[in-house]
């Protein structure tokens, strides 16, 4: 056995992983980050990039049935599975070998292996030991199921999903939160019969009521099937379908079942807890900086409970660098992270719903929608939605919440709006381009600031 040190060690090559350790060499660290698949994690390989390239495929096929109602002549005739698979891994690719090579113009030591966190910083690859001044763990998530299904056969989770060779006929989507409703999008719009199942009473039920009713608008009109407030009983499958039953008594029938409920830590048989490392429900408990219950052991991303996000997990993986470099980095405000879902039509938001700040500050809230009907661009991209923003009364804004095609190019500006705890008297002066979409939420900010324009 053979040991190894550096000044930090990173168990996990995704995004809050690689992060730090491009980080940690800007600010003269050595860096060694073991990853047992490869450097990108699931944001680059199974989650953020291949989906979002399915989704935009998905856009084209949609634009090209719409093309005559803007004076284009083209005709759809169908999807090439081989060759949208064939553009998606292209794209990933491309993406892996730039990291692959950035992490090594940077001077990072990439171990390939699964690590084991051993006590005293270090981490066990076979019969190599890698040990770190400060260790930092990163490594990510995994799809969740619930009890009483197995992923096997038809029976998928969004991994499985995108190696489909075909396109199905008809699609059962267990999961009506952001994974769920991507994939829903994309089947769609490639032409599938698609049914949503979610327990609860709304779609994306995390984010604002008014998002996710309008998005179950805008699905019912595309011929999505929603069975809201809904609860899975049962799965059976064969080769050629599978039939799933429903608390409700009810049955459905699909040629597969994509269980989409969320995401788990991975955690488990990685030595953390025999290491010091505690863990709640398979999380990983930390403090304000992000050090875990051992000291110089910290976590990032995913395993850190609260948004899974892989920009999240980016920033912490920077946080924790600056930190461990004896910075003062910003703390990462969760409330500030924005949240995008990649749907058609898009929803986005930062802040909190309207909901929850009444039960944080009382009555002491306003709440202004402006709908996208009345802004120029969206009328040209043919979108419908609505832009909301939730304020203190007479104080900052605290939530902005928006929904419709591209709206999650917009939401860095609302970010900033609640980051900076700006009110929409200040905001009310500032010239947005004409025409753009964000001329909405100039326009909210321009009704919450007492002068509103383009509505009454």
């Amino acid at each position: 056995m053979s040991e190894h040190a550096f000044d930090i060690v990173v168990l996990g090559g995704g995004s809050g992983g690689y992060a730090a350790a491009l980080r940690a060499r800007e600010l003269g660290k050595t860096v060694a980050v073991i990853e047992k698949d490869k450097v990108g994690g699931t944001c680059l390989h199974r989650g953020c990039i291949p989906t979002k390239a399915l989704l935009h495929a998905a856009e084209v096929a949609d634009h090209v049935r719409d093309a005559a109602s803007v004076g284009v002549s083209a005709s759809f005739v169908g999807i090439d599975t081989a060759a949208v698979t064939s553009y998606r891994e292209g794209i990933v690719a491309k993406k892996y070998k730039g990291l692959e090579g950035l992490l090594k113009a940077r001077g990072v030591t990439v171990v390939a292996g699964e690590g084991r966190l051993l006590p005293d910083r270090a981490i066990q690859v076979g019969d190599d030991v890698y040990r770190g001044a400060d260790v930092v763990l990163a490594t990510g998530s995994y799809s969740r199921v619930l009890p009483g299904i197995t992923i096997e056969g038809r029976v998928l989770t969004s991994e499985q999903a995108l190696a489909l060779d075909e396109v199905p006929e008809r699609v059962i989507i267990l999961g009506g939160g952001v994974i769920g409703v991507e994939f829903a999008s994309v089947w769609r719009s490639f032409g599938a019969e698609v049914t949503i199942v979610e327990a609860l009473d709304h779609l994306v039920p995390q984010e604002d009521v008014a998002l996710s009713k309008a998005l179950e608008r805008a699905f019912r009109k595309r011929g999505i099937t929603s069975r809201l407030g809904t609860r899975f009983s049962s799965v059976a499958h064969n080769e050629t379908g599978v039939v799933v039953s429903l608390e409700d008594g009810s049955a459905l029938e699909a040629d597969y079942l994509l269980v989409a409920v969320g995401r788990g830590p991975s955690t488990s048989g990685l030595g953390f807890e025999e290491a010091g490392v505690r863990l709640d429900r398979g999380f990983v408990v930390v403090d304000d900086a992000l050090q875990t219950t051992v000291p110089h052991v910290w976590a990032v991303g995913d395993i850190v409970f609260g948004l899974q996000l892989a920009h999240r997990g980016f920033q912490q993986g920077i946080f924790v660098a600056e930190h461990i470099a004896g910075l003062s980095p910003s703390p990462i405000v969760e409330s500030t992270i924005p949240r995008v879902t990649y749907s058609s039509p898009e929803v986005a938001s930062v802040g909190l719903t309207e909901a929850q700040a009444r039960a944080e500050h009382g009555d002491a809230v306003v709440a202004y929608e402006y709908n996208l009907a009345g802004n120029g661009k969206s009328e040209i991209l043919g979108t419908a939605g609505l832009v909301k923003v939730v304020r203190r009364a007479e104080g900052p804004i605290i939530g902005v919440h928006l929904v419709g095609d591209r709206v999650g190019e917009l939401i860095t500006e609302g970010q900033l709006a609640v980051g900076w705890e700006a009110h929409p008297e200040d905001l009310a002066p500032l010239i947005h381009a004409h025409p753009t979409q964000s001329e909405a939420l100039g326009e909210a900010f321009l009704a919450l600031a007492g002068k509103p324009l383009h509505a009454l």
